[in-house]
């Protein structure tokens, strides 16, 4: 398998400890990638017409994408535990958990990019404001409605929420997510210890 790839990518970062908890990094070829929402990579959208990190090239050839359906796509392979529960309430509240941490991590890409890629003249503060608010009603429901499940489970919901925390970490330690929100740092740095996350700690 081969995978578009930036260290800095939420979504790439995904992809990799969910490969890594499955035991499936050594089968994959990192593909180093230049994914941009305005200078797209011709690479990448050979493979996938959004020019979007992840993209994976499966072994027979056939691209995958996005990071949702190339973990569901890791989950299928190899014998390890899986990382999608298959059924009953934990299936749900699992998907809803990564769909949570995906919205707030579009929300902070959508502010990255306002600030690093619109011209300054253009830039609206109204709207990086609205998008950093999504990212702290988020952090607020996993710390509240979330935070015993997350305690409980290693799961493809929970290693979402540990890559978005990871990215606000990164890329916007301004927000200060840990404040207020104890129990969840403290879960959040258990988390942290587990070597697939150390092994995709995200780079610039």
């Amino acid at each position: 398998m081969k995978l578009f790839y930036s260290p800095a990518s939420p979504f790439v970062r995904k992809v990799m400890v969910c490969a890594i908890e499955r035991g499936l990094d050594g089968r994959i070829e990192k593909l180093s990638a230049a994914a941009h929402p305005i200078n797209q990579d011709g690479n990448i959208k050979q493979h996938n017409p959004t020019g979007k990190v992840p993209t994976l090239i499966a072994d027979d050839g056939m691209a995958i994408y996005d990071s949702r359906v190339i973990c569901e796509y890791l989950d299928a392979q190899g014998t390890a535990p899986r990382l999608i529960p298959a059924e009953g309430s934990t299936r749900w509240q699992a998907l809803v958990l990564q769909s949570a941490a995906d919205e707030m991590l579009d929300a902070a890409l959508l502010a990255r990019y306002e600030a690093i890629a619109r011209p300054e003249n253009l830039r609206w503060s109204d709207w990086s404001d609205g998008q950093k608010t999504k990212i702290r009603t988020t952090v607020e429901d996993f710390s509240n409605a979330s935070i015993a499940y997350l305690e409980a489970n290693v799961d493809i919901g929970t290693i979402a929420v540990a890559c978005s925390l990871g990215y606000l970490d990164f890329r916007f330690p301004e927000i200060d997510w840990r404040k207020g929100h104890d129990r969840l740092a403290k879960w959040f740095a258990s988390f942290s210890e587990r070597p697939s996350m150390k092994a995709t700690f995200p780079t610039a």
